[in-house]
């Protein structure tokens, strides 16, 4: 099959549409419509339905996107590892984490990042959803457990907990909880236990519940639960590292909180010598051993 045939029908097949393709590729409709047909009589077959609102692809189509889905992906990971400088880091790197970690602990610390690397461009994909790094999905992962494929260097950074914060506004104008059944004083802000998060968490939740609470407001991730913590609506279960990060959360009910909740970060075998994921293995490491130090501080104060 003519590669760059494959290459048109991959972006129509993407596009669902001949002139989105062709804006795509920089090419006219009627260029990329005769490449879709040559590539059709050569295979002997149709590849897409056409009706008036765009394309779908037939059977044979969708066998044939599947492969070149696979190759693009391929030779991504392929021209990623080309590109990379034996000194230089630059280019883009799609990473994935989960909303929480990466909207409470990753993105603010990324211009740090930037500093030391100007030029590599982040990628960030804040996805409860597991991301197929084999499959190039993403380029580097860090998740609350311990990735299950086999072909993936992986490296555990960190535990976290799930604890019960509140806020020093708060806590002023209420009194603080000393006991569990304290909690039915004041509104728990937590995750909805059917949405998407790490089971420690949601057996903590489960738990906390089991007191009959009568005041609730439940979030679908960690971020719009640490927003209402922050203006003064309750108590909220939040992971550990928030309150290093913000002097103006306090935890309180210190004997309860989850278990320890397994952070990996984790990539690809074949791009172990990209100078990409090096860079951004090592800055997060350094920034975990900054937290722990600060976390020591915090604690002996």
């Amino acid at each position: 099959m003519d590669w760059d045939k494959l290459r048109i029908f991959h972006a129509v097949a993407d596009a669902g549409s001949l002139t989105h393709a062709g804006e795509t590729l920089h090419l006219s409709q009627s260029a990329v419509s005769r490449q879709v047909r040559a590539l059709e009589e050569s295979l002997n077959t149709t590849l897409f339905h056409r009706h008036a609102r765009g394309l779908i692809l037939t059977e044979q189509g969708e066998l044939l996107f599947d492969a070149t889905r696979a190759m693009t992906k391929r030779l991504d990971a392929a021209s990623a590892r080309i590109r990379d400088s034996e000194e230089e880091v630059f280019g883009e790197l799609r990473v994935t984490t989960t909303i929480g970690f990466g909207s409470l602990w990753l993105a603010p610390r990324l211009s740090r990042l930037y500093e030391k690397y100007p030029d590599l461009n982040i990628n960030l994909m804040l996805d409860e959803r597991v991301l197929d790094l084999p499959m190039r999905e993403a380029d580097v992962a860090i998740r609350m457990k311990e990735p299950s494929q086999a072909d993936l260097v992986r490296k555990r950074l960190m535990s976290v907990r799930m604890r019960l914060y509140a806020s020093r506004n708060y806590l002023a104008e209420h009194n603080t909880p000393e006991t569990m059944e304290d909690l039915r004083d004041h509104r728990l802000i937590c995750q909805n236990v059917a949405s998407e998060q790490v089971s420690a968490g949601a057996t903590l939740v489960r738990e906390l519940m089991s007191y009959d609470l009568p005041n609730i407001l439940t979030v679908n991730n960690y971020f719009g639960c640490l927003q209402a913590v922050r203006n003064d609506l309750g108590v909220g279960v939040l992971p550990h590292y928030v309150a290093i990060d913000d002097p103006e959360i306090v935890r309180v009910l210190p004997d309860v909180e989850s278990n320890a909740v397994p952070v990996f970060l984790a990539f690809p075998e074949e791009l172990r010598q990209s100078k990409r994921i090096s860079a951004f293995r090592d800055f997060v490491l350094e920034q975990i051993g900054e937290q722990k130090k600060r976390a020591q501080m915090f604690e002996n104060d």
